[in-house]
């Protein structure tokens, strides 16, 4: 049985396929580091601004903001501090990297732009 993060991602052809779909969309954002954890990834440019959890057929990804959003496509958000919510998304397919939701993702990456 997988355990880590990696050996989830490694097993799961769909996952892995999501996986590389959206470091290649990251690309176009700026520079950023991945951060491998026991059970998930931190993707980061100075702090982390996804998180990045393998699922069985897909990813759940945890995109940081300072704002709340109302969208059917949450899975689940959370307030963490006056000014950040983390907000869940289930990635099933690299479809599912649409401009919506890169939009979401290059606001939370500008967010660690201007706590640099």
């Amino acid at each position: 049985m997988a355990r880590t993060a990696r050996e989830r991602i490694d097993g799961d052809s769909v996952s892995s396929e999501v996986l590389a779909a959206l470091v290649e969309a990251l690309t176009s954002v700026g520079p950023f580091d991945v951060e491998e954890k026991q059970t998930s990834f931190h993707v980061m440019n100075g702090r982390a601004f996804l998180g990045i959890h393998p699922r069985k057929g897909g990813l759940l990804v945890n995109v940081v903001l300072d704002h709340a959003l109302d969208t059917d496509r949450l899975h689940r958000s959370q307030q963490v501090s006056a000014s950040r919510w983390h907000h869940e998304f289930v990635l099933g397919s690299p479809r599912d990297l649409d401009a919506e939701f890169l939009g979401w993702v290059k606001a939370a990456y500008g967010l660690t732009v201007t706590a640099k």
